[in-house]
This record gives C-alpha cells, sequence and structure tokens, in this order.
C-alpha cells in the first residue's frame, strides 16, 4: 500500500495532505505558538535570564509540535515537504533522527499558501 504525504508547514501550523489509495484526506496540526521575538543586545552576554526561559520554552514547544506531525507522517512511503520559513528545515532534521530520512523526497521553499493551493501542489509533485 503507497501512502504518500506532502505537507506545508512553518511554526504556527501544518497542513498535511495524505493520498492514500486514490483517496485524499487534509489534515491541520495547530501549533498554538506565539510568534518567537527575539530580542537583540549589544552583545550575547547582554541576554537576560527570562529571554533564555523564553527561547527554552519555544522550543520545548515547537518539539511537541513537531512530534504531532512526525507521528501523522510516520508511516508515509514518501513525503514531500513545503513552507515559508525555518520550520521545514527543523522539521527536516527530526525526520532524519527518527529514521525517516529516506523517506522524505523533496523539501522546497514557498510562500504562504492556502489549504486547497496546498493540497494541488501535493497531487502534482508527488510520484504517481
Amino acid at each position: 500500500m503507497k501512502k504518500e504525504i506532502g505537507l506545508w508547514i512553518d511554526h504556527r501550523k501544518a497542513v498535511i495532505v495524505i493520498l492514500n489509495n486514490g483517496e485524499e484526506e487534509v489534515k491541520e496540526i495547530i501549533s498554538q505558538m506565539e510568534k518567537h521575538v527575539r530580542y537583540k543586545g549589544h552583545n550575547d552576554t547582554e541576554r537576560s535570564a527570562g529571554e533564555d526561559v523564553r527561547d527554552r520554552r519555544f522550543g520545548n514547544h515547537l518539539n511537541g509540535f513537531y512530534d504531532e506531525v512526525i507521528e501523522v507522517i510516520r508511516d508515509a512511503t514518501s513525503i514531500q515537504i513545503f513552507g515559508p520559513g525555518e520550520a521545514k528545515g527543523e522539521l527536516e532534521k527530526r525526520i532524519k533522527h527518527e529514521g525517516l530520512k529516506a523517506r522524505v523526497f523533496a523539501v522546497e521553499t514557498t510562500d504562504k499558501m492556502t489549504d486547497r493551493q496546498i493540497a494541488a501542489k501535493v497531487r502534482d509533485y508527488l510520484p504517481a
């Protein structure tokens, strides 16, 4: 059975398109993440302890978000990842750590897209 998955991801949400035996399913996972704001001082030693705590919380929250996404895509035969920012590369690293790297056939930078645009891109791009 061939289960092909394409997903658009940023730090706030993932839209996962699953193509399985001619059927299409779209799932959305919301990270509940606020925009990550970094405050710059004159040098790295000026960072406050509060900023370090926020950065750790941000990282921990993202890890939970990526775990949710990986749980959905774990049994895919092929995976396409795309999106506008750093999240796609971060997810790719997590996928590699989970031993699923061989299933990823494309990682691509794209702008924000509607769910319909995402689904159409996945249908057009995934191998037949």
